[in-house]
Formats: structure tokens, C-alpha cells, sequence
């Protein structure tokens, strides 16, 4: 006997006249996927935004992820100073080791009354050991010197906290302490330093970092060093190796990993809630697949007369099940990353009204895009495996019979 077996053209072509003819019920059970895919994706891009928004935070320079700082105990009354620097340098797993002075300072512009405020004095590898950088403008160079001050300095000098007081120049005092932390001598800039960038961050007391170079006296101790090891392989030993030596030790890496963890339970956590939302739209497509079953019992069994295969009524269900299972999918792509690129939209338009910057909250992974869709059509075609194994099962008999 001759296998009729339906093409898939064939098949294609019964599954979309079976949407016509049940336009409403198929454009709900599609809309429940869309919602359902949606919620996925939009749960998923918050978690990716989040990771990104904080990660991004600490991940400002690539040095500074194997960069670690090293200070003294407060307890111990150990200072770090010139040769102890020189020592460090020869260890054979360390690249670079910048030092950090930290003193009270006074600012001021064209003569008038100073500001007391906390001074950073650094090297220029600082900044890209440290990946503290300056929010508006640049950080200065060996070759383009200058400072960068942090918002809270420029409201008590009555200066605008954005583009516009780049570029105007400032006096500096420094009052160097002895070990006692008596001040022992003052220290000026060699000549006015202008300002390179601004740091925007509120809860930063008034602060300037200033390079060491600019002073016309050397700091006498500096509060911390900034270690770069050599790899990320020879971090640990090295890390271990300065605890010894009665270090307190911080790497930026750390606060990264732990970061990410944070940030993945969080988007596990958020993926859970949208799974579940999923689940509830799957549930309702595979009640849809079994209620079209059972109205189409007597349409199987005319198949069957005419010659239709068990395969071929299996195969017009999977179809249908998967292109409903496809569009869902799409529908849901189009909302979750249509209804994702909206709230970014308006969240910075909320931010800049407000004098932030602009915030971009959600990201959706495109690899993750392709994965949804992919799954989509498995979950439609998973819901129309029971109801296309029952249809298959049925002679034309038992359909006639239960029509």
C-alpha cells in the first residue's frame, strides 16, 4: 500500500486554516505565551541590568582587578613609607605598587578664604590602579597634570558641581602631620592646579586628589599602597604574603566576585518568577491543544477515511502546537524587549529631569533572545505531544462513534 504521508507544506497550510477558523482562541493562547515569554525576559534583562549597572561600578579599569590596597592596622602603629615602597617593588609577583598620602588640605580660588578639605596625594598610575574615575572630565596625567575634586568641594567654593568649573584653576595648602599626628610643616602646590575632573558623588565628603609631583614637599608617610600584581594567577600567593607581613589587604576582585553572586541569585531569583509565569501560560495552551482535540475528533476521523496516516494526524497537532508555541515566543521577544527598551527610556528621562545621568536598566542578552525562542517552540510542542498522541490513537470508527 501507498504512503500518502502528508508534506509539511501540507501540513503548514491545515494548521493556519485551523487559526482561521478559531481566530480568538488562538490569538489568547498566543497572547498567554507572549505574556508568559515577556515576563522572562523583562525578569531577566532587570537581573543582567543590575549585574551590569554594579559590576560596571567596580570594573572602571582592568588594572585595578588585580590591583589590592595594603595598609597598616590602626592599632599597630606601623606607617608606610619611602623604603618599605622601595621593598615592595622587588617582590617578584608585583608589577607596579603606587602609594596614597592622605592629609588635610586647604583650597582656594583667586585668594579668597580657604576650605579645609581631604587631600589624596597620588602618583598618576593611581587612577588606573584605583579605577576611581572622575565622573565629569578626565582623569589628569603625568603629561596633563591637575586635580580632580569631588562634588561636595565645589558648593562650599560656590562652583557649579558640573562641566562648567572644569578647567578653573585652585591654590592648595597642605598640613603634613608627624607620627604623632602633630602637624609638623606645610606643603604648597608648585603653582595653581586646574581642575580635570569631578567626581559626582554625594556621599563623598569634600575631597581632592592631587599628584605628589605638584607639592614642594614629599608627604612624610602615606596611609596605603596600591599593590598590582603581575597576573591574576600569582593574586592569591601575593595576597597571602602581604597578610603575613601584618597587612590589611582589600583587591577590587573580591568586591566583584561577590558581586556577581549577589547579582546572579538575583537574576536566578527573578528568572524563577518568570518561569512561573511561564508555566501558568504553558498550562493554559495545553488546556487550548486538548479542547481542539476533542472538537476536532470527528475532523480526525474524516482524515483517516480519506487516508490519512496515524503519523500524519500526529504531525498536523505538533505543527500546530509548535507555530503557536513560535509566535508566542515572538510575540513575547517583541514585547519584553520593546517593553524593556521603554522603561530604560523613561527611567532616564526621569534620571537627566532630575540632574542624573541617563540609566539603562534593562539588558537583554541577544544570546538569551535566541534561547526563549528556541524554548518557546518546545514548550509548544511539548503541549501538543498528549493531545496529537491521542488524535493519532483514534480510528475512524471510535471518531465517528464519539462525534
Amino acid at each position: 500500500m501507498q504512503n500518502n504521508q502528508l508534506k509539511l507544506v501540507e501540513l503548514l497550510s491545515l494548521s493556519f486554516r485551523t487559526f482561521r477558523t478559531k481566530p480568538q482562541r488562538a490569538f489568547l493562547t498566543i497572547m498567554g505565551m507572549s505574556v508568559g515569554i515577556a515576563t522572562v525576559l523583562l525578569l531577566v534583562s532587570l537581573g543582567y541590568g543590575l549585574q551590569y549597572i554594579l559590576i560596571g561600578k567596580l570594573m572602571t579599569t582592568q588594572d585595578s582587578l588585580i590591583t589590592m590596597d595594603i595598609s597598616y592596622p590602626t592599632e599597630s602603629n606601623l606607617l608606610i613609607k619611602r623604603p618599605l615602597l622601595d621593598n615592595l617593588k622587588t617582590y617578584k609577583d608585583v608589577a607596579e605598587v603606587s602609594p596614597v598620602a592622605e592629609f588635610q588640605g586647604e583650597v582656594s580660588e583667586n585668594g579668597n578664604s580657604g576650605l579645609l578639605v581631604d587631600t589624596r596625594i597620588v602618583e598618576p598610575a593611581y587612577f588606573r590602579l584605583s579605577g576611581l574615575l572622575p565622573s565629569i572630565g578626565v582623569a589628569p596625567t603625568d603629561k596633563n597634570q591637575g586635580l580632580v575634586i569631588s562634588s561636595q568641594t565645589l558648593v562650599p567654593l560656590k562652583m557649579a558641581p558640573d562641566a562648567s568649573s572644569l578647567g578653573k584653576a585652585l591654590d592648595f595648602k597642605i598640613f603634613y602631620q608627624d607620627d604623632k599626628n602633630n602637624i609638623s610643616e606645610e606643603s604648597d602646590t608648585t603653582s595653581s592646579l586646574k581642575i580635570k575632573g569631578i567626581i559626582s558623588d554625594d556621599a563623598m565628603a569634600p575631597t581632592t586628589i592631587i599628584f605628589a609631583d605638584t607639592l614642594t614637599k614629599e608627604p612624610p608617610f602615606y596611609s596605603k599602597a596600591l599593590v598590582k600584581a603581575k597576573n591574576v594567577d600569582v593574586l592569591e600567593s601575593l595576597r597571602d604574603r602581604l597578610l603575613g607581613e601584618g597587612f590589611l589587604v582589600s583587591a577590587r576582585i573580591d568586591l566583584v566576585t561577590q558581586a556577581r553572586k549577589i547579582t546572579n541569585i538575583i537574576t536566578i531569583i527573578l528568572g524563577v518568577f518568570g518561569v512561573t509565569a511561564l508555566i501558568v501560560s504553558s498550562i493554559g495552551m495545553f488546556n487550548t491543544m486538548l479542547v481542539g482535540f476533542l472538537e476536532r475528533i470527528y475532523e480526525v476521523g474524516i482524515l483517516k477515511s480519506i487516508g490519512a496516516t496515524d503519523y500524519d494526524v500526529r504531525d498536523l497537532f505538533l505543527v500546530e502546537a509548535s507555530i503557536m508555541g513560535f509566535m508566542g515566543g515572538l510575540g513575547g521577544i517583541l514585547i519584553g524587549v520593546g517593553g524593556g527598551q521603554l522603561l530604560n527610556l523613561l527611567l532616564s528621562l526621569f534620571a537627566t529631569r532630575f540632574g542624573g545621568s541617563s540609566i539603562k536598566l534593562f539588558m537583554t542578552p541577544w544570546w538569551f533572545v535566541g534561547l526563549i525562542l528556541g524554548f518557546s517552540v518546545v514548550i509548544g510542542f511539548a503541549s501538543g505531544w498528549w493531545p496529537a498522541h491521542r488524535a493519532a490513537g483514534l480510528s475512524p470508527k471510535e471518531a465517528f462513534t464519539k462525534k
